[in-house]
């Protein structure tokens, strides 16, 4: 049975997403926490539910999803995975991070590239990895098919979809990414974005106004 914490943190309320099962083992995924109390409800969460961290995972590299990778790292002796096209991201963080006001004094080593696998594994888990790029050139969804489970990063929030104005972003990709990819996993899977309130697939067809402009052939995103 999976579990999920979600810890908006940081000032731009990114979803930190802890993931469990019954043996116990977690991901970290987006480790957004910036500063000591930040730092300490993460690690309450995690020692209140006797979890034990294997792995820190990011949907993409933009600096408030990382800011707390390196804690949870060294905190808790674990590798961090992120698909490959995103570690620019990740290694200009302490630039782009200062452009929103962020101080980043250390940068993360990535352990494992994600780009080209097809599935993140833990405990009794596995969830499948899916490209989503657009938001980002190297962005992933976690999917597990079992619980119906996703996890859209900043591709698909409720009601909106990721900006694409940032390097790397691109329009095109990311309505390819969420029309041709995560809405045909089914109404009924429930999403937990980067940022805001979770929401279901069937949800954003009927809501959502960049997909819907889209399935009413109101637009051709192509």
């Amino acid at each position: 049975m999976i579990k999920i914490g979600v810890l908006p943190f940081n000032p731009f309320q990114e979803n930190t997403i802890v993931v469990s099962d019954e043996t116990g083992e977690c991901i970290i995924v987006d480790a957004g926490n910036y500063n000591a109390q930040e730092n300490a409800a993460l690690s309450k969460y995690i020692s209140d539910n006797g979890l034990k961290p294997a792995m820190a995972v990011n949907t993409h590299g933009h600096v408030d999803h990382m800011l707390g990778v390196n804690h949870v790292k060294e905190t808790y002796h674990i590798p961090f995975a992120i698909h490959g096209k995103d570690k620019f991201l990740i290694e200009s963080a302490p630039t782009h991070g200062a452009i929103y006001g962020f101080q980043v004094d250390k940068v993360p080593t990535v352990d494992i590239d994600l780009e080209g696998q097809k599935e993140l594994k833990f405990g009794n888990t596995t969830f499948r990895i899916i490209e989503t790029p657009g938001h980002t050139p190297g962005h992933i969804a976690l999917y597990n098919p079992e619980n119906k489970l996703l996890l859209t990063g900043d591709t698909l929030f409720r009601e909106s979809i990721g900006r694409t104005d940032l390097p790397g972003g691109d329009y095109s990709w990311i309505m390819r990414s969420i029309l041709d990819k995560l809405i045909p996993l089914g109404d009924e899977v429930r999403f937990y974005p980067g940022h805001g309130m979770e929401s279901t697939i069937g949800h954003e067809t009927l809501y959502n106004p960049f997909v819907t402009e889209v399935l009413n052939n109101e637009i051709n995103y192509k």
